[in-house]
């Protein structure tokens, strides 16, 4: 099959994004200075030529009917001006008539600088769901993995993007601020969520694709890695901690150890009892002198 455009790789996108057409408007993360994150660490970010993202689209008005969801690559699209986004918006819903959902990755920080009507503009054209990592909600944790963000912007952004009626996947990282900081990772993560209340919430495991020396080089200030069965009890105390209405939940990415799955907060206590099955196992099997 012969693709009709040819994309800046490398290229990223949310697993439940698998359908959709991606476009990328811009190449590469301005920020790009995250700890753990090695996504974007081989691109110079660039705001990609209109002429060049609309040649794009109409490459697949072929296949126009076919086209229901489009995300917008690559790291923080949200960057761009607003005035820009809308053209791009309304290029997209004049070739495809029918689009019923347009996501992309956002900051915080970016959702900040948006006015409330400049947020309500962008989602009446059609930019309704943003995949938000905000990774930790502690504001230590976050100035040592260099995210740019604390526990007030995250707030700030994610509840001005809610109020212009976007959804948002709020993503976190288990294990991201190591032993000493677990705590105070686990309980104030909890807090964010509990004052923004998004519609998807998730959580994966810290993976150091550069190995660990390499991730400590970058993250300010001392580290040492949780094990398993940590790991398990920091979720545990994050879970604790929720109280959400009606967010969808999932903790079902490739690097996670216990697969959970449901509704904050109808299924909290049954998360819960298969986190503890979890630290249980872990016990014992330590117990035993077995290794995971």
């Amino acid at each position: 099959m012969n693709f009709p455009i040819q994309y800046n790789e490398p290229l990223f996108r949310p697993p439940s994004e698998a359908r959709s057409l991606i476009i990328q408007v811009t190449l590469g993360c301005s920020w790009n200075k995250c700890s753990f994150c090695e996504m974007y660490t081989s691109k110079h970010f660039t705001a990609r030529k209109e002429e060049d993202i609309f040649k794009d689209i109409r490459a697949f008005a072929p296949q126009a009917p076919q086209v229901k969801r489009v995300f917008l690559a690559d790291g923080d699209p949200l960057v761009l001006s607003t005035e820009r986004l809308l053209r791009i918006l309304d290029k997209l819903n004049s070739t495809f008539p029918n689009l019923n959902r347009v996501s992309t990755y956002a900051s915080p920080s970016n959702l900040k600088r948006k006015s409330d009507e400049e947020l309500a503009a962008l989602k009446k054209s059609g930019l309704t769901l943003l995949y938000v990592g905000i990774e930790s909600g502690d504001s230590e944790v976050l100035e040592c993995i260099q995210k740019g963000e604390t526990y007030e912007t995250t707030i700030e952004g994610l509840n001005k993007s809610k109020s212009a009626g976007m959804n948002s996947s709020v993503m976190l990282i288990n294990g991201v601020g190591g032993k000493s900081l677990s705590k105070q990772h686990a309980i104030n993560s909890a807090k964010v969520l509990n004052a923004t209340q998004p519609k998807y919430a998730s959580t994966l495991v810290l993976t150091t694709h550069k190995g660990m020396s390499h991730y400590k080089e970058r993250y300010k200030g001392e580290f040492i890695e949780l094990e398993k069965k940590e790991l398990f009890e920091e979720m545990k105390l994050f879970m604790q901690h929720l109280n959400l209405k009606e967010t969808i939940f999932r903790s079902d990415h490739a690097s996670n150890h216990l697969i959970l799955k449901g509704v904050l907060g109808k299924d909290k206590q049954k998360m819960l009892n298969q986190i503890d099955v979890a630290i249980n196992y872990s016990e014992q099997f330590s117990n035993s002198g077995g290794g995971y």
